[in-house]
């Protein structure tokens, strides 16, 4: 077999493994969030869903993409360098899907609060010239 065929299923399977480590970490924690942010409803456990399938269609999508590579391994060496060019961009992306779902999760959460606060209580007005502890 082709040493550029066996470095394919190495960066398939590493690929594919961390990408399904990451979105099954992101869900379980994720779920935390989308309860706070969806209270009482089955809708943060939709939501949570929904992010881990796009998760998974975005990377999964990347991953076969990058795939081809525009030179051939010969060598173990050419191998190694070219696995880890191409998991440390895959790891890149990873994490930049990671910061944005971070980011949106926290708009979503901070939003929520924002609507689920109690309203202010009006000042209450004094007459004009009262004097608060004057006996008239």
């Amino acid at each position: 077999m082709d040493l550029t065929v066996v470095s394919y299923v190495i960066y398939l399977l590493i690929s594919v493994v961390l990408t399904v480590w990451v979105a099954r970490t992101l869900s379980r924690t994720g779920r935390v969030f989308l309860t706070q942010v969806f209270p009482g409803s089955d809708l943060g456990e939709a939501v949570n869903h929904l992010l881990v399938v796009g998760f998974y269609l975005v990377n999964l999508g990347f991953v076969s993409l990058y795939l081809k590579s525009g030179s051939t391994a010969e060598t173990a060496r050419e191998v190694f360098e070219g696995l880890s060019v191409k998991e440390g961009v895959v790891l890149l992306v990873l994490g930049g899907m990671h910061l944005g779902n971070v980011f949106v999760l926290n708009k979503l959460r901070s939003n929520s609060r924002r609507e689920h606060r109690p309203a202010p209580v009006p000042p209450v007005v004094q007459p004009a010239g009262f004097l608060p502890g004057a006996e008239r």
